[in-house]
């Protein structure tokens, strides 16, 4: 592990299996800031660059907000800090002893923003609908829930299934089963009036900005911060410009210089955290309609080995990211989960061009007289999709077609709109595509595996994935997954045979090509507005683009003085 790395571990609290393993036991309990205007609007860039197109569904891979904000899950689980999950929508809930049974004990005198109750019907019919239809499944959720009564739910599985808790409870957002039932397509429902239970509602919606209003009947109270503006910015630059003439609030992404924002943006602060991890996305499944070079293995394990990624890391990202394994266990939080059965335990920092080239040669390409490699008279020459204004991930494609062409790989960058970037993605019209695996609720890799690499995940070319975009199916994976489901959180030894196999797979295979974990640096203004999380208080994950940490964020500003 690198210095930097071991440093970053050191300033982030401990996370592991610990979050999990409450799993097998009961768990308890209108002004303008910047533009004149008063402390109680909270205004934030989240990235996007473009207007943005209306989607508030929860369940689509092209929301633009609305989890943890305006829906809320039963229960909140701290990526970042090893601690109980914080009770929302529900107050309690247990197993029973074979992991078979989860239920939920859910808070009394819920109301939804248009003033009708929340049940237990409600959850039992969002969990019910999800199931019917697998492209709003993005947790792969598999049980069959039951309303005991209007405060108790009942989930069944028909095997151990420790591992759905954390999601179930976490990262599945609940609806109203009296606005939603009428709904004819509800995975494609943009769900422009979206009614929840959250601390906030829709206010103005327009494509250069919308805002959030405090909800002033929420269960937990109305929160200080009275609105929040998303802003539609051109990029990168133009957020860092909009910090600079104090126009913004809070932002998550690169500015020049980020060592010294403090020097440089007076009134602001920074926190940086290990959590996401940059990949090349590669559209790497031919028998699910995935076309192109990418999809040999011999292609993509190349192309591994011929970034060099400490220039990425200087060039791209400030030297904030960090090291990546090829298994895609996170080294911040699950190092000692990492299988000591991969080739390479971390992708290597700098760039092997004779490995990359043997790869190649001997999958059967031949490099022509222009330096490019080829094979059946097909040139190996490929697209990668960027997000326009995206500065960061654009220095990275441009770095990264220079250092592949060295090695006899041509890549020719794309740039787009978010919208059109995130509509590739969905339905795999793309080749490669640089973006990031987020983790799920707990620690534990699992997640991550179940997410991104299980087959329940992903579709074929021209439909939505969700979120497999790398269209990636591997029986040696699913049964692991299967497997890893049915273990206790503590049966620590069979579940790291399991991981073995993933990750040895994935190390083959590589459909996600491993860059670098990123290193998430949020700029705040703390002095308009105090509560933020810190190194040293981590309590919920601080990126405006993290759902939902960001909502729990929301609820603890305060203007400050």
């Amino acid at each position: 592990m690198s210095q930097q790395a071991r440093r970053r571990r050191a300033r982030v609290a401990a996370t592991g299996m610990a979050a999990i393993a409450l799993l097998a036991t009961a768990c308890s309990a209108e002004s303008s800031a910047g533009g004149g205007g008063g402390n109680e609007t909270l205004v934030v860039y989240t990235g996007q660059a473009g207007d943005y197109q209306a989607n508030f569904n929860p369940f689509s891979p092209t929301l633009i907000e609305g989890p943890g904000t305006i829906f809320e899950s039963l229960f909140y689980f701290n990526q970042v800090r090893d601690e109980p999950a914080k009770p929302l929508l529900g107050t309690e809930y247990s197993w029973n002893e074979d992991g078979t049974e989860l239920t939920v004990t859910l808070r009394e005198g819920v109301k939804w923003s248009d003033g009708e109750a929340f049940t237990a019907d409600d959850v039992v019919f969002t969990l019910d609908m999800i199931s019917r239809h697998k492209e709003m499944n993005g947790t792969g959720y598999q049980g069959k829930a039951e309303a005991l009564d209007d405060t108790h739910v009942k989930i069944t599985f028909e095997e151990p299934s420790y591992m759905d808790g954390p999601q179930i409870l976490g990262k599945i957002f609940i609806v109203p089963e009296h606005v939603w039932k009428d709904v004819e397509e509800p995975a494609k429902d943009t769900v422009r009036e979206p009614v929840g239970t959250g601390p906030f509602t829709l206010g103005e919606f327009k494509g250069q900005a919308f805002t959030l209003k405090a909800n002033p009947d929420y269960w937990d109270g109305e929160p200080a911060v009275k609105q929040v503006r998303y802003l539609a910015l051109s990029g990168n630059q133009a957020g860092a410009d909009a910090l600079a003439a104090g126009k913004i609030d809070w932002q998550t992404g690169p500015v020049p210089d980020m060592q010294n924002v403090e020097k440089n943006y007076p009134g602001y602060k920074a926190v940086t955290v290990p959590l996401n991890q940059t990949v090349l996305m590669t559209c790497s499944n031919a028998e699910l309609g995935c076309e192109g070079p990418q999809t040999d293995p011999a292609v993509r394990r190349a192309i591994y080995y011929a970034m060099d990624r400490t220039q990425l890391n200087s060039l791209a990202f400030q030297n904030t990211s960090s090291q990546i394994s090829p298994g895609f266990a996170q080294v911040e939080s699950s190092e000692e989960l990492i299988s000591g059965k991969l080739r390479e335990s971390l992708a290597p920092m700098r760039a092997s061009a004779s490995k990359a080239e043997r790869i190649l040669e001997d999958a059967g390409y031949a490099k022509g007289s222009d330096g490019v490699y080829a094979k059946d008279g097909r040139k190996l020459s490929l697209t990668v999709r960027v997000v326009s204004g995206w500065t960061d991930y654009i220095t990275a494609v441009d770095t990264l077609a220079e250092q592949l062409k060295k090695v006899g790989i041509k890549v020719t960058p794309q740039q787009s709109s978010w919208n059109e970037w995130s509509e590739a993605r969905g339905q795999g019209t793309y080749q490669l595509l640089i973006d990031s695996l987020y983790p799920g609720p707990a620690p534990d890799p699992f997640y991550v595996y179940s997410y991104f690499f299980g087959t329940e995940t992903t579709a074929k070319v021209g439909e939505t994935a969700n979120p497999n975009f790398a269209r990636y199916s591997n029986p040696k994976v699913d049964k692991a997954l299967r497997e890893l489901k049915k273990l206790a959180p503590d049966a620590a030894k069979e579940r790291q045979k399991r991981y073995d196999v993933i990750q040895t797979e994935l190390e083959r295979d590589m459909p996600y090509i491993p860059i670098l974990t990123g290193g998430t640096t949020s700029e705040y203004h703390a002095s308009k507005f105090e509560g933020w999380p810190t190194e040293y208080n981590l309590y919920a994950v601080p990126a405006v683009w993290s759902r939902p940490d960001q909502a729990q964020i929301y609820k603890a500003l305060k203007p400050a003085g």
